[in-house]
């Protein structure tokens, strides 16, 4: 019943990325972090557009720009396949009631990119977000020399190199960066772990409207009684239902200690059954609410 998330072929059908929100690309689409960054990639991979963009410096402003309706759409990392489940953004998506009405899985390839000219043997630091010079440190390792210093973004690195034309030092971001802001790769995908794949939700204010025969995968969040055996309850009840697990996330509930709400993703062949399934939770478990119902992106 339960698989893996994440899955090497994955291969993408742009047509299926066409819900109703693309039709209206005027619309901003809040991202966190700036242009370049890997939330800006999805963005401009999953609208097959240029998009226009609100750059959120956190993940707390990406969901005001929302609330504000200073952007209609936006893009929010939610796992990857090394570091695991963005907590936190789970909790953003639950307390202001926004919708997920898509998702994306991003490659994330790592590269090392400096001003035109500039050398390896040059290079004395390293700038980039801790989480990217975790990824790539078999590679720093091979060059003890090079001091590593965290910053706060790996676009906005490439950004300042670009702005203030700093040389002798290096940023480690997407290919996109480095096309944007005009700086040379000289070590490409220097990531230690090449299956390193980070997925998105595309979320909204308001629901999805595609077609309920084009839905394949839902998100829902429950809470259970401190009750032997309710959590094998409902996962017999979604098996029953033709259901497949593919995703089961807790988290504490802050007003009751040792509580916990669960984040379950499921993807299903007909949506009649998943509709049968919720019936049947909605009376089953505390809370029940459905996170958002849209297309599955993982292909295998």
């Amino acid at each position: 019943m339960l698989k893996s998330k994440f899955e090497t072929n994955i291969k993408y059908n742009p047509d299926e990325n066409r819900d109703f929100f693309l039709i209206k690309m005027k619309e901003k689409i809040a991202i966190q972090g700036i242009k370049g960054s890997f939330h800006h990639q999805v963005a401009l991979e999953y609208f097959q557009e240029n998009v226009q963009v609100d750059e959120c410096l956190s993940f707390e402003a990406l969901a005001d720009s929302l609330l504000k309706n200073q952007a209609q759409l936006a893009v929010m990392a939610i796992e990857n396949s090394i570091a695991g489940s963005i907590i936190p953004n789970y909790a953003l998506i639950d307390k202001n009631n926004f919708h997920i009405i898509g998702e994306y899985y991003l490659d994330i390839i790592q590269n090392l990119m400096v001003l035109n000219g500039q050398k390896l043997e040059e290079i004395l630091e390293v700038h980039s977000h801790p989480m990217a010079l975790l990824q790539c440190m078999d590679f720093l390792k091979k060059h003890p020399n090079i001091k590593l210093v965290e910053d706060k973004d790996t676009a906005e690195t490439a950004r300042r190199i670009h702005q203030n034309q700093i040389k002798g030092i290096a940023a480690i971001g997407s290919k996109i960066a480095a096309e944007l802001y005009d700086l040379n790769i000289i070590a490409p995908e220097i990531q230690t772990v090449n299956n390193n794949m980070t997925r998105f939700f595309i979320i909204s204010k308001e629901t999805n409207h595609v077609n309920k025969e084009e839905i394949n995968k839902a998100s829902i969040k429950f809470e259970l009684d401190d009750t032997p055996g309710s959590l094998a309850t409902v996962l017999n009840v979604m098996t029953n239902c033709k259901l497949n697990l593919t995703k089961i996330q807790s988290m504490p509930i802050i007003e009751t200690p040792f509580q916990y709400s669960f984040f379950v993703d499921v993807v299903f062949e007909k949506y009649k059954h998943y509709e049968k399934a919720v019936k049947i939770l909605e009376i089953m478990t505390n809370h029940f609410k459905v996170l958002g119902e849209y297309k599955n992106k993982l292909i295998r």
